[in-house]
């Protein structure tokens, strides 16, 4: 039976179907953390150190807009993952996250994972195969967005 933060990486949807090694292994790299409405998870330009398993609440990612100012691209809820650009160089957030209500979530010490993706690579290709669906559907959220806001309007 898992005990701490083991069983609560496994109680997150992203990681239910791992297998308990790898589990062991995630956990290793987690903590747990709140941010209250209004808190910055992250900030564009920062370094992408660490991401989220959003266990309660909503954060919106956020992007600057050239004569529009900040836009919502998307929220995120509980249930979900804040963050992708850990995983690749050059290791840097693309956007702001910040929290639309009081959130819950776990988070993951990208350092850390790195290290063991790279130690494992069927590790690594897990992770990969669990994080391209999540970049692919926030770069058509991404798009939707664009087009919103640069579409032609009559």
């Amino acid at each position: 039976m898992m005990e701490g933060m083991e069983a609560i990486v496994r109680e997150h949807r992203f990681f239910a179907d791992l297998d308990d090694d790898f589990v062991k292994l995630i956990a290793g790299c987690a903590r747990n953390v709140r941010f209250n409405a209004g808190d910055y998870l992250f900030r564009a330009g920062e370094p992408a150190n660490e991401f989220y398993l959003l266990r309660h609440g909503r954060v919106a990612l956020d992007i600057a807009v050239p004569g529009r100012g900040m836009i919502t691209i998307e929220t995120v809820s509980a249930g979900e993952i804040v963050g992708v650009s850990w995983l690749l160089p050059p290791y840097r957030w693309d956007h702001d996250t910040r929290a639309v209500e009081l959130v819950r979530a776990i988070g993951m010490d990208a350092k850390c994972l790195r290290q063991k993706c790279d130690a494992d690579h069927d590790v690594g290709y897990e992770m990969m195969l669990r994080f391209v669906p999540i970049l692919v559907d926030r770069l058509r959220a991404l798009r939707l967005q664009l087009l919103d806001v640069y579409g032609t309007h009559g």
